[in-house]
């Protein structure tokens, strides 16, 4: 896909003194919203998660999924009413467009993870039906982090990335589309404590890329096709030049070392509910 206009997207990491077109007060500087929980008039302040056309995008529906009014938290940070909410919306966007192609979404969290701006956001593309994705399919479950009754997260056997975490339904699930209302605080806890206990170990790892901030940097997609799963990568080492010539991937973690010690990891700041 050739985008030269993405070029133009606005930069935080280049313009400190730049006025974030995501916070509230600055609805007027976006497309039209598409989408909002809380309060208010469409455009307006009171809304809770956002959602609206992004204004460089990369195929034809191309939508950006605002995760609060707050411009610093993110999920691992918020609570779990305001993740329930996100994660409410993704649903939702994705029935929403299911009938119009592939819907991906997801999400950059830093600017070393392809994120443009700070404020905390996500993204939801359509691909055309006719394109082929090069999506890997759900791996089996092993090494299991952790369990609730709707959904299990693990670190595969084939794991590309060092602490690299998945999130599957119990139920094996069809699409993400049909995840009732019931489950999304579930799915929204096991999200949010997965990035707790990653972010936990990327602290205080050796592993990390020697010129990495402090910063938590992570992406995360949910796969848009059947038998659905939430892949989380965290960004604990930059790809070079074996991977990026022959197309493998070097993890230099073991994924059942990894789920050892992410089980091992203490919840820390436990979320509120609302």
């Amino acid at each position: 896909m050739i985008t030269p206009k993405r070029v133009e997207r606005p930069k935080d990491a280049v313009s400190k003194k730049s006025v974030c077109p995501f916070c509230v007060g600055n609805e007027s500087l976006t497309p039209p919203e598409v989408y909002r929980t809380g309060s208010g008039e469409k455009d307006k302040p009171g809304w809770i998660v956002r959602v609206v056309p992004n204004k460089f995008p990369i195929t034809d529906i191309h939508e950006v999924i605002i995760h609060s009014p707050d411009d610093s938290r993110d999920i691992e940070k918020l609570s779990l009413g305001q993740v329930t909410a996100i994660l409410t919306a993704y649903r939702d966007r994705f029935r929403a467009h299911e009938h119009d192609g592939q819907v991906l979404i997801f999400c950059n969290h830093g600017f070393h993870a392809g994120a443009s701006l700070k404020h905390p956001h996500s993204q939801l593309v359509v691909v055309p039906k006719q394109i082929t994705l090069d999506a890997l399919s759900r791996e089996p479950i092993a090494n299991v982090v952790s369990e609730s009754d709707e959904f299990i997260s693990y670190c595969p056997e084939f794991s590309q990335w060092p602490y690299e975490t998945w999130i599957v339904p119990c139920d094996g699930g069809i699409r993400f589309g049909d995840t009732p209302d019931k489950e999304l605080p579930s799915l929204a806890h096991m999200l949010q404590y997965t990035l707790k206990r990653i972010e936990q170990v990327f602290l205080t790892s050796t592993i990390t890329a020697p010129d990495r901030t402090t910063q938590f940097v992570y992406n995360y997609y949910i796969y848009p096709g059947e038998q659905w799963y939430l892949r989380i990568i965290p960004r604990f080492i930059h790809r070079a030049g074996f991977e990026l010539g022959t197309g493998l991937n070097v993890n230099i973690v073991d994924p059942m070392e990894a789920a050892k010690k992410l089980k091992l990891v203490p919840f820390v700041g436990a979320p509120t509910a609302t």
